[in-house]
């Protein structure tokens, strides 16, 4: 299969590129930043122009366009509502039209960003309340992905793994201040079902392969607040867990409103694939895996 990733220098995408080019020929499309990582290609591709953006996935020919673009700040995306509007929602739409003009079938990462986070383990038939103008504009760009093309798969998640030389991932702040005897303060009152990148793609590409569409919830098993794991990651790369202190998202008041509760129920996914998604323990046993195996230090080459 011929895989097109957007937002091609993000974190997602250039893991997911790591992951799928073992079996798949993977494309990063690329805006400003140029990278290089060995057996996936690149090529250029703006989301603005629908009618060079159809030329352009007609060149490339690809079998399944993965949609990792956008803007992810959630204080950038409240300082400015018009730009986070254009990329998150005009660009994604431009997206889904090209896609479904050409037939081409197309995943849309969404996120778990979408709540009021007044409850746990939500699932797919619980209408978004976003809090902010990130959850508004990734909210509206579910919307208009299904509108403009009603098989595509949104995906909505909140994954970790290896960051880049040019970007620190989560988990790379935790992992790499504590090595280097920093103390780091996470959250205590924030929850999340976090998955790692590595079984987010596979799962996510079994999910094509199923035909899936729609909406899905692909995030790991386990609900955890950001400080317990952050615990998690010290402990399973041997880390002085004492260096990770607790705080309070509420003790934050310049903080963008957000959700406290983000975590989402994977139930319906796990009935489709007829497999779990990993527990936390698992995900970071493959994460220190890939350190071992030079996934970190391909990445961090960046």
């Amino acid at each position: 299969m011929k895989i097109l990733i957007t937002g091609g220098s993000g974190l997602l995408a250039t893991n997911w590129a790591l992951t799928a080019r073992k079996q798949h020929e993977v494309v990063l499309g690329l805006h400003n930043r140029k990278i290089s990582l060995s057996n996936v290609a690149t090529q250029p591709l703006s989301l603005e122009p629908a009618g060079q953006l159809e030329a352009d996935l007609s060149s490339i020919k690809p079998d399944l366009v993965v949609h990792t673009a956008g803007a992810t700040s959630v204080e950038w995306c409240e300082a400015n509502p018009e730009a986070a509007q254009h990329t998150n929602v005009t660009l994604t739409t431009n997206l889904a039209r090209a896609c479904a003009d050409l037939q081409i079938p197309l995943v849309h990462i969404s996120t778990d960003h979408l709540f009021a986070g007044d409850a746990a383990l939500v699932d797919e038939t619980c209408p978004p309340m976003p809090q902010n103008v990130y959850g508004r504009t990734k909210a509206e760009a579910e919307q208009r992905t299904l509108e403009h093309h009603p098989s595509a798969l949104i995906v909505r998640t909140n994954f970790f793994g290896w960051g880049t030389g040019y970007r620190q991932s989560f988990t790379d702040r935790i992992i790499f201040q504590s090595r280097a005897g920093q103390r780091l303060k996470l959250f205590e009152d924030v929850f999340f079902t976090p998955i790692l990148i590595e079984m987010l793609v596979l799962a996510v590409q079994d999910l094509v392969a199923n035909h899936s569409s729609g909406i899905l919830h692909v995030v790991g098993d386990e609900r955890i607040s950001k400080y317990d794991f952050g615990l998690a990651v010290a402990n399973q790369f041997g880390l002085d867990l004492g260096l990770i202190e607790a705080s309070r998202i509420t003790d934050q008041p310049d903080l963008v409103q957000r959700p406290n509760d983000m975590s989402l129920s994977n139930s319906k996914a796990c009935g489709l694939l007829g497999r779990s998604l990993g527990s936390i323990s698992t995900q970071l046993h493959a994460l220190q895996e890939q350190e071992k195996h030079g996934v970190a230090r391909e990445l961090q080459s960046l």
